[in-house]
């Protein structure tokens, strides 16, 4: 029986699984770990959940974009508190929109790493600040 190896090696190719990316900042789902924290893909970033709530984005695209970074799920009421822990904190740029709900710790500020697990501590000790339930999905009409 002849074999024709290069399907051999398609086949067997196949099957093999794709190595799982490194998340970005995985110092930061290790503080969290406690929580148990889920993570989803979103926007070609990584959304941490616990529960129903989405508390951060890590984005780590390396494009020349501003908002690379840790982004805080938090609402415009929690800005001007934030800024006392978090002082190079600002608003994500990539929508357009001057001010949104989501505040980002840069990936260039010089204390990224320090804010982001001071973040993370906000997250364990449970800080209303940091984290919001989404909205729900509106679900299209499915045909009769």
């Amino acid at each position: 029986m002849d074999v024709n190896v290069s399907n051999v090696k398609f086949l067997v190719g196949a099957f093999v699984p794709k190595a799982k990316k490194t998340p970005p900042y995985p110092f930061l789902l290790d503080a969290l770990d406690p929580l148990c924290p889920e993570t989803r893909p979103m926007f070609g970033c990584l959304a941490v959940y616990i529960g129903p709530k989405i508390l951060l984005i890590l984005r780590d695209k390396r494009d020349g974009s501003a908002d690379d970074g840790v982004w805080l799920a938090t609402t415009q009421d929690h800005h001007e508190s934030l800024r006392l822990d978090f002082p190079n904190r600002r608003s994500i740029q990539v929508w357009g929109k001057q001010i949104t709900g989501w505040q980002i710790l840069p990936a260039d500020s010089p204390d990224l790493e320090n804010a982001a697990l001071r973040a993370c501590e906000l997250i364990l000790h449970r800080d209303p600040r940091i984290g919001k339930i989404p909205k729900p999905k509106l679900r299209k009409p499915q045909p009769l």
